[in-house]
Parts: C-alpha cells; structure tokens; sequence
C-alpha cells in the first residue's frame, strides 16, 4: 500500500498556520456578534455572524486531524513512552503558564464588564487560583480556575495519552495495518460520504443531551468528533493515497461546503431555530456535517495542490504560531476593553484591534524565543502543538454553545 514517504506533510503546516491566524480574525468578531463572548462592543449585532459560521463548523475539527497527523509522524520516530513524554512536556508546561498567567486577565475583564466587580487585579487573583465560583449571574457561573481559549491544549494531550496507550497496546504494524484499511474505505465518494454521515449521526446522536462545555470530563459531544479525528489524522498520516484522493475532491467538496454554509445560514435564520424539534435537528445536522466535513476535504485537497512546499516562511510561522495561539486572545479582550471608552467605529475599531494583536503577539514570541526560561512555557520550538477557542450559536441555535469554536 502506498505511504507518504516524507516526515511532514507541508501543505498541513500551512493549513495549520492558517487556521490559528484564523482565530485572531474569529475572536476579533466574537467582539462584534450577538453570541455570548467574555466582553461585547456596545455596537454588537447579527450582521457578520453569517462569515464568522463560514469557518466555526469545521476549524478545530481541521486542527485535530492535523495534529493527529504530526501526532503519527513523531510516534512513528520515538518510543512510545518517548512520545508520551515529549508531547506531555511540550503542552502541559504551556497549559499550566498559560492557566496561571496568561488567560487570568479574560475573566478579570469579564467580571468588570458584566457584573460590576471593583476589586483588584490582585484581589481577583487570590479569588482565581482558589476556585472561588461566587462570580455569578443567576445559574450562570464564572469556573474559576480556567484554561478558556487553550482549552485545546489540554484536549490534545488527552488525546495524545489516549493514543500512547493504543499504540503499546496495538503495537505500529497494526497500527499502520489499520491506517491501510482506512485508507482503503475512504477512497472515491466514500471519502466525502462516509464522514459526513457519522458526523451528521453524533450530531443528532449527542449534541441535544451533551453541551459543548470544552470541560473535558464532560464533553462527549466534542469528544465523539474531535476524538475520532485525531485518531484518523494519526493513522491516515503516511497514507498517500488518502490525501491524493482529497485532493481530487477539492472542487466537489468546495461545492457541497460552498452549498452548505447558505443553507445553513437560511435554518439559523428560521423562526423556530433557538428551540429546533427531532425533524429541524436532523435535517440541520444533515447540512451542517456535510459543510464540516467537505470543508476540510477542499482545503486539504487545495493546500495539497499548491502549498506543499517547505520554506523559511513555513518554517518560522509554524514555531511562531503556537506562542501567538496562547497570547491572542487576551490581547484582543484587553485591547477591546480599553478602546472601548473612545467610541471608534467598530469597522476601525475591529482592524486596529486585528492589527495590533498580530504585531503584540509576534513581539511576544520574539522576545520568547530569544529567553531560553520562557522559550518552554510559551511553546517555542513546538512544530506539531495547538489552539483556540469559542463562542455561543446564533442566539444559541441548534446547540451552540459559547464554547463552540
């Protein structure tokens, strides 16, 4: 059977790259929609919720295939246990620095803006790292200690143990045994079909009785798609045939997600669309998944196509985008806050904060690499590690929650 020869498979480290720097513009705009956010602009409203739908299906399931994918390339070169070591030091160190004093300032922001808090930063620290759930507003509570937007790291280290421990118990001949037959089953127009319909099937299955919480513990909708799609991202690695046989799909695949992002925007846009019955469920989830999924089918087929090549540039935004990842969004929150008393046009407004959050989270990472003590707790020097975060649907519709991506 046919196999990637190569360690890396470029096209998916700019596909990467993308889909992070696609998260400064999301979280931008999470400022800017009607969905439950952290902060809000006083001129929130509906007007781009449609583009911000555009990427929120299929983002992260994207990045978990792809880190499934660097995933089964290094666990092909190390040891199991090497493996579990390395990933574990490489996204738990960032975890715990990013829990402890980067995302802080988000709900600190959050508490002032929706219930009035008038303590200090310190004095809201002390409150943070001691759990305190006093933060309220009727059910609704503040968990305090909280991993917010890097809640993808510790998804994938999850994950990542998950899969040390299937690989000890497989061994790499099944395991690449297995990433064959699978290869084999998504050839032609079972490629497009066949993980749509099981997308689709969790979707009606789970997402009505599990909310998206990105709790980890609870989360079994989440974990019933992102789960699967790292474990086939780490199998269909070295699989040629699976990504040329993307890559021939592209331009059905842009069709039906093209097709599926407008129907999706006329069912949110549905009277009955925040309390949806069995029949709306199905039939969303019937479009929805297949937008998902074909979605990742054309950008990896295109990226495939004409962005399979290694460069300086590849290089030093595949180090740099992790470090961006954690620092973003508390930039943008923060920022969003102080500009918010000098009324600038939210058009202004949106690319100033655009801007200056790229050119702050690249002075971070610039200052982090050149610090040999802080080049591992920002994840400087990861090439195959992670990130992003979250909102609420349409008012929420159709499940949405504010954690969704």
């Amino acid at each position: 059977m046919p196999t990637t020869s190569a360690s890396r498979l470029y096209f998916l480290d700019w596909l990467r790259i993308a889909a992070f720097f696609l998260l400064i513009l999301y979280h931008t705009g999470m400022y800017y929609v009607t969905w439950d956010w952290h902060v809000k602009s006083p001129a929130a409203s509906d007007a781009i919720e449609p583009l911000m739908l555009l990427s929120s299906p299929w983002r992260m399931s994207l990045l978990f295939l792809i880190s499934g994918a660097a995933s089964g390339f290094l666990l092909a070169k190390l040891a199991n246990g090497r493996f579990l070591r390395e990933r574990s030091r490489r996204l738990l160190l960032p975890l715990l620095f990013g829990m402890l004093v980067i995302v802080p300032p988000q709900p600190f922001c959050e508490v002032i803006e929706k219930l009035g808090y008038a303590g200090s930063y310190p004095d809201f620290m002390r409150l943070y790292v001691t759990g305190y759930h006093g933060f309220c507003r009727g059910d609704d509570c503040l968990d305090l200690p909280t991993w917010n937007h890097l809640w993808f790291v510790a998804y994938l280290w999850a994950y990542t143990v998950l899969l040390a421990l299937l690989a000890t118990v497989a061994g790499a001949a099944r395991l690449a045994r297995a990433g064959e037959r699978l290869a084999a089953a998504l050839t032609g127009w079972r490629a497009l079909v066949l993980p749509a319909a099981y997308l689709a099937l969790a979707r009606v299955a789970l997402k009505p009785y599990f909310e998206e919480t990105h709790a980890l513990v609870d989360d079994w909708y989440n974990h019933a798609v992102y789960l699967p799609l790292f474990l086939a991202g780490v199998l269909l690695a070295r699989q040629a045939r699976f990504w040329a046989a993307l890559e021939r799909l592209r331009w059905p695949a842009l069709a039906v997600a093209a097709a599926g992002w407008a129907l999706l925007i006329c069912l949110y846009s549905l009277p009955n669309a925040g309390q949806p019955d069995l029949a709306l469920r199905i039939v969303a989830a019937c479009v929805r998944s297949p937008f998902q999924w074909c979605a990742i089918v054309a950008l990896c087929g295109f990226a495939r196509r004409h962005l399979n090549a290694d460069g300086a540039a590849r290089r030093y935004l595949t180090e740099a985008v992790f470090p961006v990842y954690i620092v973003h969004q508390t930039l943008i929150v923060g920022m969003a806050m102080l500009l918010k008393p000098l009324r600038i046009a939210p058009a202004t407004e949106g690319a100033i904060l655009v801007v200056l959050t790229c050119a702050f989270s690249f002075a971070i990472f610039e200052v982090a690499r050149r610090v040999s003590g802080v080049r591992a707790l920002f994840g400087v020097g990861m090439r195959e590690a992670t990130g992003s975060v979250p909102a609420r649907g349409l008012t929420p519709k159709f499940g949405e929650s504010r954690h969704s991506a």
